[in-house]
């Protein structure tokens, strides 16, 4: 068959609170058998909520692996087979305080296909209205606002490095004509 691959052997590696790791041999279409490692992860979901005002909500965060603070859109971790749309609308709640009268599905992504199992499933959130943020115990970040038109050329000069930030918000823009 081409352009298939089949897994012949699977050894877990490690198995973590947010990840597992495992080591396959895989069979390619020409019989040779190939060393493959597995990041797998239960996915994520990231929302674009732009107020009345055409702001997006954006949150700044330390992110340990980069040793940095990133600008990125609100979103989250899956539990293995939660629903993402459930954990979208939990998680805008959670992270800005908002709600929203309209959450429109934008597709996933994949932002590491060599080697990770993970999908990030993007949302538009609009009409939003407000309460207090429900951050988890080790959750710190901060939510600022920045005018849609600004945030697309944060993406485009590459200011936003987050895979996840410049899918969804250069998705969004299509979408609303932006």
């Amino acid at each position: 068959m081409h352009l298939f691959e089949k897994t012949v052997e699977s050894e877990p590696i490690f198995d973590g609170k947010i990840i597992k790791v495992k080591k396959d041999k895989a069979e390619l279409e020409n019989g040779e058998i190939v060393n493959r490692e597995l990041v797998i992860h239960p996915g994520g979901v990231c929302i674009v909520a732009v107020t009345d005002e055409d702001e997006i909500l954006m949150v700044k965060q330390f992110r340990y692996p980069f040793q940095t603070v990133l600008t990125e859109i609100p979103a989250g971790k899956l539990e293995f087979g939660e629903d993402h749309r459930e954990a979208g609308l939990r998680e805008l709640k959670e992270e800005t305080g908002a709600a929203c009268e309209k959450f429109e599905y934008l597709g996933v992504c994949y932002p590491s296909v060599a080697y990770l199992t993970e999908k990030i499933h993007m949302y538009l959130a609009t009409g939003l209205s407000f309460d207090k943020q429900k951050l988890d115990a080790d959750e710190f970040l901060d939510v600022i606002r920045v005018k849609f038109e600004d945030a697309v050329k944060m993406v485009m000069n590459n200011e936003i490095p987050d895979a996840k930030t410049q899918c969804a918000i250069l998705k969004a823009a299509k979408i609303l004509g932006k």
